[in-house]
């Protein structure tokens, strides 16, 4: 199969070091607006991949592009997934993005009878979180007869946690602020209900080196599952983990107005207090160095008469190897997995589908096992 990885930066770069180790997968493009930069990384990537300049807004260069490929990863910003999923559509080839905010993909989800005549796959939101935890939920919730509660819980953390917040920047800036200003959906009582970011504290405690953190409301974690599991389980929510106290202090910046998107008048000056946090973070955090991903997906219900939980639990590190960071292998890893299985045909959903209504749970699992992502299961 022939893949388009559209995006040259870190999600991209993670996704074309996957496919070029994939048997499967005859040929990589990468294509960004940079050509320095895809051609640096295809080089980089070895004789697999080629580097061309496109330009992911124009609708006559992607139309060109996604013409020459099988499937197509969008590792771009999610302004531009709407577009590419008409794309995908227009020129029959299988599309999955990272995601990234909610009112884009149920855009792309009015396209499904469109995508579905058209014969092809899309997957929005195939990701992290959404994306990976996605499938995961829909394991274990496979795994029981009734699924009383659903908890997902994911945070992206230095190993070595530095001031002045404890975090650094493993994504982009602009969807930090979203997940901490959005309103989060959730289910409570079998119904979508919607709750406020930035609060909802809880301890949680992972293995040495990790022990106490907190975890706290934030947006879009949940995407489509309260859509695909409404009625089906009483309670669903999504809770970022942090180090302790990381919250309340994005709490304070954000009831302070700088994560306000108004454009402001200071002193004659118009500009939006987000924007001038978002540059700030940019310039003084730390840098990403070494990371960690944890993720604890945990059920909780009934198979049978006999109640039951269902959990899976990841603790992922930056690769020394590869040198990607965890949150490259475990955001781009997802999509580089779900195109293979696109393209190899182990997806057979037609239209604009979510991950969790998409991609198989075992298939997907064994995929990221095999990639050294230690996804451990837990039934009790």
């Amino acid at each position: 199969m022939k893949v388009l990885v559209l995006g040259a930066g870190l999600m991209g770069h993670g996704a074309s070091y996957d496919l070029v180790r994939s048997d499967s997968v005859e040929k990589i493009i990468i294509a960004d607006i940079d050509k320095e930069r895809a051609e640096k990384l295809a080089e980089e990537m070895g004789p697999k991949a080629t580097a061309q300049k496109v330009d992911a807004s124009n609708r006559d260069e992607l139309v060109k592009v996604f013409s020459k490929v099988d499937v197509v990863i969008s590792a771009v910003s999610y302004k531009v997934n709407h577009l590419h999923t008409e794309v995908a559509i227009e020129t029959g080839t299988h599309l999955c993005d990272l995601g990234g905010n909610f009112k884009v993909v149920e855009k792309q989800l009015e396209l499904h009878e469109r995508a579905k005549e058209a014969g092809v796959t899309i997957i929005p939101d195939c990701g992290l979180a959404p994306g990976m935890v996605s499938v995961l939920a829909r394991a274990a919730i496979e795994g029981m007869t009734k699924t009383e509660e659903l908890k997902i819980r994911v945070g992206g953390l230095q190993q070595e946690p530095r001031p002045p917040l404890n975090y650094a920047l493993i994504f982009s800036v602009e969807g930090l602020i979203n997940e901490y200003v959005e309103k989060c959906m959730v289910l409570r009582d079998g119904k979508i209900a919607y709750e406020d970011p930035l609060v909802g504290f809880e301890q949680i405690e992972f293995p040495d080196p990790f022990g106490k953190l907190e975890a706290f409301n934030t947006s879009g974690g949940t995407s489509t599952l309260p859509l695909t599991y409404e009625g089906v389980i009483d309670s669903l929510d999504y809770k970022t983990i942090r180090y302790p106290g990381h919250g309340h202090k994005m709490w304070t910046l954000m009831k302070l107005g700088l994560m306000d998107s108004t454009l402001q008048d200071f002193d004659g000056v118009k500009i939006a207090p987000r924007t001038v946090l978002e540059r700030l973070l940019e310039r003084n955090l730390p840098e990403t160095s070494k990371d960690a991903t944890l993720v604890r997906v945990s059920t909780s219900g009934w198979k049978g008469t006999e109640s039951r939980c269902i959990d899976y639990e990841i603790v992922d590190y930056y690769d020394d190897d590869s040198g990607l960071t965890s949150m490259m292998r475990t955001t781009s890893f997802t999509a580089s997995v779900a195109a293979i299985m696109m393209g190899d045909g182990r997806i057979t959903e037609r239209g604009v589908v979510p991950p969790e209504r998409s991609i198989p749970p075992e298939p997907f699992i064994d995929e990221l096992r095999a990639r050294g992502i230690d996804i451990k299961e837990r039934i009790y």
